[in-house]
């Protein structure tokens, strides 16, 4: 097998939580890219992006869940659906996430179990599912969790954000000395500013987008196809001896 025949995900069966836009749609986009059967799951109907999939032809399961609350047996009636429909899973891309910017002095209770909820409790126990699924399937796997420069950042204004997202770089580290031994692969994006969502209300400032940009050496906020690339990458075979490491894709954010 050759070095870009080993990029192929063809006929993988890949959940991407966050799928209806932004980076979920991009790296959900590029897995299908790339071979991969997509099960979208988000909060509400992520129609445009099963178009898009089946647009280049691949498949788009779309299964609607709200992660602010969600309990671990319903993560196992979503892998069991999905495992009736494809057959398997063999990638999970924990993307889902959400952010509430308030000062720390007065950040509320709820804005704090909301946000560690749906970025970190979620993701543990969706890949403790999704893990027992693959050790079952005896064919290994990749899990994929979505970080963030604030992993490594204290940031200003998101307590809740930053605890989250530095929980998920400590517990991708935490499953991957578990689990490697079944061959499954746990890593994480970080991806730097990007142009989503998440961060339009600081696009939408023209003196704080100025200071950020000034500190990104590549002098642009990043986009969906940018993280979609290193999904792509840590999904294939070409990452079978990466555990445990959180890449960043930021500009050159950090190492500014």
């Amino acid at each position: 097998m050759t070095i870009l025949e080993k990029f192929s995900l063809k006929g993988k069966v890949a959940i991407v939580t966050g799928a209806s836009t932004g980076l979920g749609q991009g790296m959900a986009l590029g897995l299908a890219e790339a071979g991969a059967l997509i099960v979208g799951l988000d909060y509400v109907s992520s129609g445009e992006t099963k178009t898009l999939i089946e647009k280049i032809g691949s498949q788009y399961q779309e299964i609607i869940a709200n992660l602010i609350n969600i309990e671990k047996e319903e993560f196992e009636v979503i892998v069991n659906k999905v495992v009736d429909h494809f057959g398997s899973v063999d990638i999970l891309v924990n993307n889902a996430g959400i952010i509430r910017r308030q000062d720390a002095l007065v950040f509320s209770e709820k804005d704090w179990d909301d946000v560690m909820n749906i970025n970190a409790k979620s993701v543990f126990f969706f890949s403790q599912v999704v893990a027992k699924q693959m050790i079952k399937q005896q064919s290994g796997g990749k899990i994929i969790n979505i970080a963030s420069m604030l992993s490594y950042q204290g940031g200003i204004r998101v307590p809740s954000y930053t605890a989250s997202k530095s929980a998920v770089k400590g517990i991708t580290m935490s499953m991957a000395n578990e689990w490697a031994k079944y061959g499954i692969n746990v890593n994480a994006i970080a991806p730097g500013y990007m142009a989503t969502n998440n961060t339009k209300a600081l696009r939408d400032d023209e003196k704080r987008s100025g200071e950020i940009l000034e500190r990104i050496p590549a002098g642009r906020w990043g986009q969906p196809i940018d993280v979609a690339g290193a999904c792509v990458f840590l999904a294939s075979k070409n990452a079978d001896y990466i555990h445990g490491f959180t890449l960043a894709v930021d500009g050159g954010w950090l190492g500014r």
